[in-house]
């Protein structure tokens, strides 16, 4: 017979029908539990126990179970997020010890990896973004919202390039979940894409979340004065963000009105970079290990506020096209440069103010607790004296910044004046209302600290009005509290006593006062309790009233934050400002690699210039040996055009960036197995994608083109690469070309706009010096046995293949190479002599002491 099932269990097998997607998380006293294959599931995944309720019954019948306490769920919670796991938090809706029959219970909220909002679950320096898709044959709307900040972005494509700028543009926000329309669900590519690229969970949505009425109708209630800034007649975007808050409505079931601001991406406002190049150019992260240290970021980021670390990984992810808007940004940072003072008292201040984006958004909905209204109160106390520092700089992004700053000073003081300096972590036990704040409260408080004190009070009365010498007031867990009177004096006792209990030597009353008082004393915990709740989510709601100027106030403190740390490293690494405008050019003097120079810590970094443009400089044809070089010298150059972009000094002695719309980069391949891809065709696929993507604006970094097939075939396609590049009726923009393909070098002279490079390396009998230094010319020879035997290779190869090499150099089928002119060669060993004999020419010997010799023994050195 089919095992009977108790009333509990129809009540979970009822929730669970209702999310069958869900692990339910299903509420029992001081647990959360999970039944049959949730239990199992979860037991594997996070390696808990797997009991049963029901030992008395056969094994077969038996239902599976495991749980995790209440009070630590968000942990367990947080690790089946990662996983990709979606979670159905099942409350219990009213008090056990209250309820008649079985508790009720219900649906607070879902928790996936898009919609996490405890701090808990979430990397303070980054956003959290859900995307909701929507397409259709025309084009695509996407939709952004991070939960726990409130920002919802929305952005549009259509027409050539759609599923280049899609990728793009999901790269960028790198979601945690999307919810896709029919036709983009059966895009395999696309899910592959977000799964397997950017680790994202896909979910269907129905044709009803994406309904053309249905999601006008939920933007206009959320934003009813904030659509002016979606494109007129493209209703994709809208049917994008309706679907994405129709979703968090259903998951979330609570107040989502700090999402207030919607925002539409327009093109030609950011930089678009694709997946490739934010990798190759490991702007957030290195390309191997996946951390934070080695990438452009670690290098930038010095901020001192949660909301400060997320903004500054969005403006390094989204560089600028605006040069006014660029300027802005150069013109703070300027100010803060040139005030050291300033911006330490900045910096001291910032380290102070909370999380403000977060906390209000938990305040909003609904989970904050009285140590986030301390902290919202905390942090807001700091921003009078950061609109005192900035009183005195001029710079207009700044003094924009300052008049966005509001500290709330009624909300702060009200907060100050009802919490506790360190409420405790649950605002369901009381003890956190500050004393003099409610009257009742500090009644029920005096009750509970004074109990012992009414019951003297009462029984000295009583003694005195009965004449009674031996009386006294008792308490027992039976009968509550007592007069207790011997029996010599029961004559004396009044008639308003009750008589409660009979002893030996003494009989025991109760009066309506002793009743009330002890009503009085025993729930005035429970009281208590309940009060300051009460008050406090009286407290939560005046807070989230209060959401849109916070986030204002968030957001500006925030980009201050990013602007203070960009001057931080700027006057620290002696960084200088450039000049951006809409010019063709790209001229960089000194230039140097951002990361490896603070790698280097300290050790001398060659500085190298850059000159690009559309007309003589289109094309550089940098040749060198391995090891020398070359690729950093190109990272360096893409990095400092984006550095500039986002508003940042850069690494050089000076820079005239004119804006470059997209950066493009071929910088190694790994054989992608999975895909069935090998490296040439992985390779191959990126050319394809930036000679299709590229404009004259574009920037390309293009590393060892043609070097996965033969010889022959990898110059062909290098070179017809090249001229592509180079052609400006075709596309002629700003390339770097690096290449073993030392034939190439010919086409200096043959096709306008190409010019050769290389990276002066210094023979010496059998060893090789690399002097890392970019020089006009092509080189002569790929020092490829001097780079293995570096590298450790054993001496007999190495011998082995010098033999090898003189036969085939006797042999050469290759055409022969065409050296440069020889006034376009610079001498190894005189590289660096022109500045030596210019410095000797300037200095008098016959004057020079000791101590001034040996310094200019050690700068001529230094030169050479």
């Amino acid at each position: 017979m089919p095992a009977e099932v108790t009333p509990m269990m129809r009540q979970y097998q009822k929730m669970k029908e209702l999310h069958p997607d869900c692990i339910l998380f299903f509420r029992l006293g001081d647990f959360y539990e999970m039944f049959n294959d949730d239990a199992k599931k979860v037991s594997q995944e996070l390696d808990l126990t797997l009991t049963t309720r029901d030992r008395n019954k056969p094994k077969d019948q038996r239902t599976p179970m495991c749980g995790v306490p209440y009070h630590s769920a968000d942990a367990y919670i947080a690790r089946l997020i990662a996983k990709g796991y979606k979670i159905a938090i099942c409350e219990q809706m009213e008090d056990p010890a209250a309820a008649k029959g079985l508790v009720d219970r219900d649906i607070i909220r879902i928790v996936t990896p898009g919609t996490v909002i405890s701090s808990t679950m979430l990397d303070e320096g980054r956003n959290n973004f859900l995307c909701a898709l929507f397409g259709e044959e025309a084009g695509v709307g996407l939709a952004f919202c991070d939960l726990s900040t409130g920002e919802l972005w929305t952005s549009s494509y259509a027409g050539a390039g759609l599923e280049e700028h899609l990728r793009n543009e999901l790269g960028r926000f790198s979601p945690r979940e999307a919810l896709l329309s029919q036709v983009l669900w059966e895009d395999q590519g696309l899910r592959d894409f977000l799964e397997k690229k950017l680790e994202c969970r896909c979910e269907l949505g129905d044709e009803a979340r994406f309904d053309a009425a249905g999601t006008w109708q939920t933007v206009e209630r959320q934003f009813p004065d904030g659509l002016d800034c979606l494109p007129p007649g493209d209703e994709r975007p809208v049917r994008a963000a309706g679907a994405l808050l129709s979703y968090l409505y259903e998951t979330q079931k609570t107040d989502l009105s700090h999402i207030a601001t919607l925002r539409y991406a327009a093109g030609g406002q950011y930089m678009e970079l694709d997946l490739t190049a934010r990798r190759n150019l490991e702007l957030t992260e290195t390309l191997r290990s996946k951390e934070k240290k080695g990438s452009l970021l670690w290098v930038l980021d010095k901020t001192k506020t949660a909301m400060g670390r997320r903004l500054i990984r969005a403006w390094v992810e989204r560089p600028l096209l605006s040069p006014a808007a660029i300027t802005r940004r150069l013109g703070a940072v300027e100010a803060l440069v040139r005030a050291p003072i300033a911006r330490e008292e900045l910096i001291l201040c910032l380290r102070e103010i909370t999380d403000l984006e977060r906390t209000i958004g938990r305040i909003v909905y609904g989970t904050a607790g009285g140590r986030d209204l301390a902290a919202l109160a905390a942090g807001l106390g700091r921003l009078p004296d950061l609109r005192a520092l900035l009183e005195d700089l001029d710079a207009p992004l700044l003094q924009s910044l300052r008049e966005e700053l509001d500290d709330l000073g009624e909300l702060r003081a009200l907060i100050g004046r009802a919490i506790v300096d360190e409420p405790p972590f649950s605002v369901r036990e009381g003890g956190f209302i500050r004393a003099g704040y409610d009257p009742e409260v500090d009644r029920l408080r005096d009750i509970q600290a004074n109990g012992k004190g009414m019951v003297a009070a009462i029984e000295a009365r009583e003694k005195e009005k009965t004449g009674i010498k031996s009386l006294k007031v008792g308490y027992n867990k039976v009968f509550g509290y007592y007069i207790e009177v011997s029996k010599s004096y029961y004559d004396q006792v009044p008639q308003d006593y009750i008589r409660k209990q009979t002893l030996v030597n003494c009989e025991r009353f109760i009066t309506q006062e002793l009743k009330d008082m002890e009503h009085t004393i025993l729930t005035a915990q429970d009281q208590l309790t309940a009060l300051e709740f009460d008050l406090f989510c009286d407290l939560r709601q005046r807070s989230a009233a209060k959401v849109g100027e916070i986030q204002r106030s968030a957001a500006a403190v925030a980009q201050l934050d990013v602007l203070v740390s960009f001057a931080a490293v700027a006057a620290e690494r002696g960084y200088c400002r450039p000049e951006v405008d809409l010019s063709d050019h790209i001229d960089i003097t000194e230039g140097f690699h951002p990361v490896v120079e603070k790698m280097l810590g300290g050790a001398p970094f060659v500085p190298n210039d850059a000159h690009l443009d559309r007309k003589e400089n289109t094309v550089a044809i940098i040749t060198g040996p391995n090891m020398a070089g070359k690729s950093t010298y190109m990272r360096q150059v893409a990095l400092i055009v984006l550095m500039a972009q986002m508003g940042s000094f850069v690494p050089a002695r000076s820079a005239r960036i004119g804006i470059v719309d997209r950066v493009f980069t071929r910088i190694g391949a790994s054989d992608d197995l999975s895909a069935g891809a090998s490296t040439f065709m992985v390779e191959m696929t990126e050319v394809a994608e930036l000679l299709k993507n590229a404009t004259g604006r574009s920037l390309l970094i293009l590393d060892e083109i043609g070097r996965g097939t033969s010889t022959y075939d990898g110059m062909a396609i290098a070179r017809a690469v090249l001229e592509q590049c180079a052609d400006k009726k075709r596309l002629g923009c700003k390339t770097l070309f690096a290449t073993h393909y030392h034939e190439l070098t010919v086409l200096e002279g043959q096709i306008p706009g190409v010019k050769n490079y290389n990276i002066a390396a210094k023979k010496r009998k059998d060893d090789i010096i690399f002097l890392r230094r970019i020089v006009r010319g092509g080189a002569d020879q790929s020092y490829g046995i001097e780079v293995a035997k570096l590298a450790g290779v054993p001496d007999r190869v190495i011998r082995r293949a010098r033999e090898i090499l003189d036969e085939l150099e006797g042999e050469r089928a290759l055409p022969e190479l065409r050296r440069p002119p020889e006034e376009e060669q610079v001498s190894m060993g005189d590289l660096g002599s022109a500045q030596v004999a210019q410095r000797l020419r300037a200095v008098d010997v016959n004057t020079l002491t000791p101590i001034e010799a040996m310094n200019l023994l050690y700068e001529l050195k230094q030169l050479v």
